[in-house]
């Protein structure tokens, strides 16, 4: 389908079509530097506190999935969005948009799985709006979050801190929540464990700012996957990114299902996943505190960033070689947050 006159459905899924439709036609249009940043979080002041600021809508299909729900996702999704910023998850708002016919069975399942997730992230849902349109006009269920967060005076993870030489981090294997979500959409049933990595990354992230006062920045590879994440650090800067193949974590079902699927595991979803840049003589005291909790324990080195890739993102192979990791123009799997 031609993208010059509309949007199509890959303009939703974190590849390159989302990237130019944001810049192109939708940054653009509100006029202002805190927003042309495009962090996953707004840093606003509030007095003399400063703040973080984010929203998220979520619309993955189906409702259900193996390791989570919409309701968990859509509270995991904000309380990590500002938690990479370097922010304290305070207060989270919860907006239903809801088709008629929806049992209430299922929404009240979906609002207790947010309470139970709220909960257990230490955050409060505050505020919220309820919509019902007509049968037909949505997918049973869309839910948006907005999150408000505390920032520490002396906290500033932000691209323009990255240096040549610092590492990359990766807390545990990739592609989980994408392919968790796919086999529930269609069905598929095989040997092996996929089950989605939807988790609050606050406690892990707390943790990590405990030990080491390397982090130079942090995001969460969400749509789009780790391949999109890497290339929006390096679009415009005098540094390259080069991540190694054989560090990559990736479990055994995921890479099978992929493989036979035909889809590439760097390029797939995650929502339980943190990346971070950090100073190289941080490296491994940042990595055995991760490791120390639950949600860090399979973490990696996976790269380096160098001056000789500038702008790109490069993948040392398994086979000696080495290869350009580009950002893909559209969408291996939409609606999957």
């Amino acid at each position: 389908m031609s993208t010059e006159n509309k949007v199509v459905l890959a303009h939703g899924g974190g590849g390159k079509l989302s990237h130019d439709l944001v810049r192109d036609r939708i940054v653009g249009a509100f006029g202002n530097q805190r927003l042309a940043s495009l962090d996953d979080s707004a840093l606003v002041e509030a007095g003399a506190s400063r703040l973080a600021f984010t929203t998220d809508s979520y619309v993955v299909k189906p409702l259900f999935f193996s390791g989570g729900d919409i309701g968990k996702l859509a509270v995991c999704g904000t309380v990590n969005d500002l938690t990479v910023m370097g922010a304290e998850p305070l207060y989270i708002s919860c907006g239903l948009i809801v088709e008629e016919g929806l049992p209430f069975a299922t929404l009240d399942r979906i609002v207790a799985s947010m309470g139970k997730a709220a909960e257990a992230a230490g955050v409060r849902i505050v505020t919220g709006d309820t919509k019902v349109v007509e049968r037909g006009s949505a997918d049973q269920l869309f839910i948006n979050t907005s999150g408000i967060g505390l920032m520490k005076e002396d906290v500033d993870f932000s691209m323009a801190r990255i240096r040549v030489g610092d590492r990359i981090l990766i807390n545990g294997t990739l592609g989980d929540h994408g392919m968790a979500v796919l086999s529930a959409r269609e069905g598929l049933h095989f040997e092996g464990n996929v089950r989605s990595d939807c988790a609050a990354l606050n406690g892990l992230i707390a943790r990590m700012m405990e030990v080491s006062s390397g982090i130079r920045f942090m995001r969460d590879p969400t749509r789009g996957g780790l391949a999109s994440t890497l290339n929006e650090i390096v679009e415009g800067r005098d540094f390259g990114l080069v991540i190694e193949e054989n560090a990559l974590p990736i479990r055994d079902s995921v890479r099978g299902l992929c493989e036979l699927l035909g889809f590439d595991p760097l390029y797939i979803a995650n929502e339980g996943k943190v990346l971070a840049v950090v100073a190289p003589e941080d490296a491994d005291v940042l990595a055995e505190a991760m490791r120390s909790h639950p949600l860090g324990r399979e973490t990696r080195v996976i790269g380096t960033v160098e001056e000789s890739w500038k702008g790109r993102v490069g993948m040392k192979t398994a086979v000696g070689g080495t290869r350009v990791v580009d950002m893909l123009v559209g969408d291996q799997l939409p609606r999957i947050c």
